[in-house]
């Protein structure tokens, strides 16, 4: 698959993008090159591409399989195995998403878990313990049937969730604006007071002093 510069640049930022996230420079690059592509694949595509042994590319295939973020396409009379990436990004962020859930944050829970039953109570020092486990733990499994309720949604769904953020954050925020109008008024009284101030205090200053 022959690259234009455009696709180059783009390559390399998922490149970067992927080692920033924990995934290696090679699987993200080849995924780009997936995600750029109007048909299907090979591992010796992959590999011509990227300059990379076949044994690399390969495995990177494998760990793509592993994310769920490429398929693999047969093609009648050869005898190449072809992939293709699941090209809406709703749907590949969901899988991205799913899989690192179940990598990081599953675990993570379930040793959560196993902290807060075994902590003690005794001392003050195991309360606090057990309190902030407890904090913890709330966050997780507030957050988690939220997640399920949203990965279940179809894309159409999602997408029109997304373009609703700012009357969602209408819905949501009042609250905090207003804070922010209180804080501001808050300032502007006091810079007000420090104004008056200041101009009662040149009032009665000497002449010579003016």
């Amino acid at each position: 698959m022959k690259l234009t510069p455009v696709m180059e640049k783009f390559v390399e930022c998922w490149g970067e993008m992927g080692i920033k996230w924990g995934v290696n420079r090679t699987v993200a690059q080849a995924h780009a090159i997936f995600y750029l592509s109007p048909q299907p694949l090979s591992a010796d595509d992959i590999a011509a591409t990227l300059a990379f042994a076949k044994s690399n590319i390969s495995t990177c295939l494998r760990e793509l399989e592993g994310w769920g973020l490429v398929r693999p396409v047969h093609h009648r009379g050869d005898r190449r195995q072809y992939y293709e990436a699941f090209k809406e990004p709703c749907e590949m962020f969901r899988r991205i998403l799913d899989e690192r859930k179940r990598r990081e944050i599953d675990p993570t829970v379930a040793v959560l878990h196993e902290c807060y039953k075994e902590a003690a109570e005794s001392t003050p020092a195991d309360r606090y313990t057990r309190e902030r486990l407890h904090a913890a733990l709330a966050f997780f499994e507030a957050m988690i049937p939220l997640y399920d309720e949203l990965r279940h949604l179809p894309v159409g769904s999602n997408q029109k969730l997304v373009k609703q953020k700012s009357r969602l954050r209408s819905l949501v925020g009042p609250g905090q604006k207003r804070k922010e109008r209180a804080v501001e008024q808050i300032a502007t009284a006091r810079r007000r007071t420090v104004l008056r101030e200041v101009c009662t205090a040149g009032d009665h200053d000497p002449a010579g002093m003016r």
